[in-house]
């Protein structure tokens, strides 16, 4: 078959190389170079390595209990079950994840995971270890890369996907293909305040929208308890409060403690509330304290935010560090069966612009390069094979029928000023953010409609970013308005009136 492959994160190198090596001709598109999205970035490791005490259905009752209840059960028993063949796969590209003395892999505990299981590689640069290694996988490979082409559309023919329509420096080009997969990423860059790179507008998400496939769960957007609160986003790990650090406030009481008995390790979506709480009510500034930890330990176990802290002015050894939440990670995203395929034909999505459901409500820390890695190959191998997912495939859900809904309404009345992209993020991170009201939320799909409707066709690439950026917005703000009771990463402050 001929593949494409949109996307060069873990989910889409891994699809690749399976791909390729079962035989099929594959072409990797990405829009800027190998390797430029978020598994670079990523510090956190990947879970799925089970000590003594420990197993892989402790690991799945973890994810369901962070994603509240609403992760698919048969789809996280096939993350933890496979997840250790993948990491072993990792290990024989040339992933070399910490080991202690004794040769053994180094298990470190994030939140809401019960155990010691997840895995790193150069303390704190696991992602960068990962992406090089299938990088240069890839790279001596059949593989043929296209870099700097930016996904325009899905062709579908027959009511199957045939290819996509890219744009590149010689204006756009057609490239057929028997499947495509996409593995572009999440759209973190909907929000002011994100840990995503500039690359992260959900093209993917959106080609597909526009190609009739069902998406789901696009209002369960995880925000980062912890990143740097001074100068461009930099992301403080999660790892680090597993490793003891502390959340404080200008009075150094651990506050966290107020909104769970787990504190610190309490789900992410607790926590970054929990901080955007305090803030609130007493204003000034959160601080992460990992004094205690020591600077040989810091410096050791976390060199990658250790140097770029102190390159900030900050020494994290002997005074705490301002934080604050960020947009993160997407749960939602295009629906897909077990091995990957969406409701087209030939489409098939994985990692953060796919919803297995493996995430629910609430991503666990470090399921998402796991994630990558699993459905990743097992995408590759259905490569050629009918599904046989049947049922498992969910119907156009009520998010989505009322957006289609509402997207018939005349936009005529409405006003929300001049269209910038920064003036979306503003106002998605104010009202379709952290904490949302039925008000906030009508309101920004007021005008996020007004935007639309307003805008000429795109025709650059960065024109085609604000176009999927504005629709995955209006997408967005109908599925937390659909969805009117909180729930792990959406919550709805209505939801607390007369309790």
């Amino acid at each position: 078959m001929d593949v494409i492959v949109v996307g060069s994160g873990i989910a889409g190198l891994t699809a690749a190389l399976g791909a390729t090596e079962a035989g099929h001709a594959v072409t990797i598109v990405t829009k800027r170079t190998l390797g430029a999205g978020s598994t670079p970035l990523a510090q956190g490791g990947v879970a799925g390595v089970y000590g003594a005490g420990d197993s892989p259905a402790s690991h799945a009752e973890d994810t369901i209990l962070a994603g509240a209840g609403l992760c698919d059960p048969v789809a996280v028993d096939v993350l933890v079950r496979e997840g250790g063949a993948r990491i072993a796969e990792l290990i024989a590209r040339g992933v070399a994840f910490d080991r202690g003395a004794d040769g053994r892999l180094l298990l470190g505990r994030e939140a809401a995971h019960s155990h010691a299981r997840i895995v790193h590689a150069g303390g704190d640069a696991t992602g960068a270890a990962i992406s090089h290694a299938l990088i240069a996988a890839i790279r001596d490979s059949a593989t043929r890369i296209r870099e700097g082409s930016f996904l325009l559309e899905l062709n579908v023919h027959g009511g199957a996907v045939r290819g996509i329509r890219v744009l590149d420096e010689g204006g756009a080009v057609d490239l057929t293909a028997d499947a495509v997969i996409l593995a572009t990423g999440g759209a973190g860059r909907l929000y002011a305040h994100t840990t995503n790179p500039e690359g992260a507008t959900g093209d993917g998400i959106a080609a597909a929208l526009r190609a009739g496939a069902d998406v789901a769960d696009l209002e369960f957007m995880q925000f980062h308890p912890t990143v740097l609160a001074e100068g461009s986003a930099f992301l403080i790990s999660e790892a680090v409060r597993g490793e003891g650090a502390t959340l404080i406030d200008d009075d150094g009481r651990r506050f966290a403690f107020d909104a769970h008995p787990d504190g610190e390790l309490a789900p992410r979506d607790v926590v970054s509330r929990a901080i955007a709480r305090q803030v609130a009510a007493q204003g000034g500034r959160v601080r992460l304290d990992a004094t205690a930890l020591g600077a040989s330990t810091l410096a050791r176990r976390f060199p990658t935010i250790d140097r770029v802290t102190r390159e900030r002015g900050f020494d994290w050894a002997r005074q705490p560090i301002p934080v604050t939440p960020a947009a993160h990670y997407l749960m939602g995203g295009i629906v897909t069966d077990l091995d990957g395929r969406t409701t087209v034909p030939g489409l098939f999505a994985v990692g953060e612009a796919a919803r297995t459901g493996v995430h629910g409500a609430n991503r666990l820390a470090s399921n998402s390069l796991l994630e990558g890695a699993v459905f990743g190959a097992r995408a590759a191998a259905a490569l050629g094979f009918p599904s046989d997912a049947g049922s498992r495939f969910h119907s156009p859900s009520v998010e989505r029928v009322q957006r289609e809904e509402r997207a018939q309404h005349d936009a005529s009345s409405r006003s929300g000023g001049d269209f910038t992209r920064s003036a979306l993020q503003a106002l998605m991170w104010d009202e379709v953010g952290l904490l949302r009201t039925d008000e906030g939320l009508t309101h920004a799909l007021e005008v996020i409609q007004d935007w639309r409707a307003d805008r000429p066709a795109p025709q650059s690439a960065a024109q085609h970013e604000d176009a999927n950026l504005l629709l995955l917005a209006e997408a967005t703000a109908s599925a937390a308005l659909a969805r009117t009771e909180s729930v792990g990463a959406h919550f709805r402050e209505s939801a607390l009136i007369g309790v």
